[in-house]
């Protein structure tokens, strides 16, 4: 690696540690504020709200991670270009392309870590944070919980368990009731290949279903039903096991949630989960590449000061942040394919910002 690449990736990472921190600190600082008086309240020790509060770093860096790349670039070459450097680099014949080039080296390895962390360190650190927040702090019971693809509830008189679910239209696939008795032992289990709930008449509807109920002898009675009408003491509203969210997840995780759609509503959801995770992962390059050009006009139209060329870039964050939300939502509504969702915003910004730099070159 040549001694200039050397050095400007060593001003980026400085940069990022730089902004990173003080993103963290000030996010830190106003949820200290917010929620001490929560774990005080309750009686918690002040080590278990510290606790707490380092198990959210990693979800706050990484909902931080485009703009960080972002900033951690456009300071780096803002500097360089503020101390007359940029200048006298391109006087000594240097293009501007070799020039952001470790600039984008740096953001592509931190694209690298935040994949990382999702893989391998979010999945652990969020539901951990969630657990102390939801059951210690707010005293929320754990009723459900979700394991190796399938939700499991437990009831007023017996336990619900359900591979997949659609909240939005209260239908549950491969669907089990079961009642126990005080030695555990199976008093009535119902299966059914999916249930529905009936909001009007407050009834559920099962398809293909199977009752087996304990006798007096012992000995189990089986009926089989295609079509079957019942109440249960719990309805779809007490099913609170939360939706998992897709950074609770790993990356691997949400790939095996498509193979295991069946039907056309859960492949798009699924998909949708996982490209719109890569995507937002994938973010900060885009930003990066359409960030650098911005900085170098705003130097040129008002001078060779951050104070304009940060909050441009800022907004021009929070631009990508908008459409990729209301993409990712549309192909959640299925308006939208979901790879078309996750990839139009990096396309686009990918393209405006090398044509600024070539531009910018010349």
């Amino acid at each position: 690696m040549k001694l200039l690449d050397k050095y400007l990736l060593k001003q980026f990472a400085r940069h990022y540690l730089t902004v990173a921190s003080g993103f963290l600190a000030i996010y830190l600082l106003v949820d200290f504020f917010e929620k001490i008086d929560n774990f005080t309240s309750k009686g918690k020790s002040l080590g278990l709200a510290m606790k707490f509060f380092m198990l959210n770093i990693p979800f706050i860096i990484d909902q931080l991670s485009p703009i960080l790349i972002l900033l951690s670039g456009i300071i780096t070459l803002g500097i360089i270009n503020h101390s007359n450097e940029l200048n006298a680099l391109k006087a000594g014949g240097i293009p501007l392309a070799k020039i952001v080039r470790p600039l984008l080296l740096g953001g592509l390895l931190l694209t690298g870590v935040f994949f990382g962390a999702a893989q391998w360190l979010l999945p652990y650190t969020v539901p951990a944070a969630s657990a102390i927040w939801d059951q210690q702090v707010k005293g929320k019971l754990p009723l459900g919980i979700y394991r190796n693809g399938r939700y499991y509830y437990k009831g007023v008189e017996g336990f619900y368990s359900f591979e997949r679910r659609d909240l939005k239209n209260l239908q549950f696939e491969n669907f089990s009731y079961s009642k126990w008795d005080t030695d555990y032992n199976t008093k009535a289990l119902l299966t059914a290949e999916k249930a529905q709930w009936d909001e009007k008449r407050k009834m559920w509807l099962f398809s293909v279903v199977q009752i087996q109920e304990r006798q007096d002898s012992g000995r189990y009675h089986i009926e089989n039903f295609d079509q079957r009408e019942m109440q249960l003491p719990e309805t779809p509203i007490d099913f609170v096991v939360p939706e998992n969210q897709t950074v609770q997840q790993s990356l691997t995780g949400l790939y095996r949630e498509i193979g295991k759609s069946k039907n056309e509503y859960q492949t798009n959801k699924a998909l949708t989960d996982f490209l719109s995770r890569i995507s937002y992962l994938l973010l900060g390059l885009p930003l990066l590449i359409l960030g650098l050009p911005t900085l170098l006009y705003c130097y040129q139209k008002w001078g060779r000061d951050l104070y304009i060329a940060i909050p441009a870039s800022c907004g021009i964050a929070f631009l990508a942040w908008g459409i990729w939300g209301a993409l990712q939502s549309l192909a959640g509504a299925g308006y939208l394919p979901p790879l078309i969702a996750a990839t139009t915003i990096h396309l686009v910004f990918t393209v405006a910002g090398l044509w600024l730099l070539r531009k910018e070159d010349k």
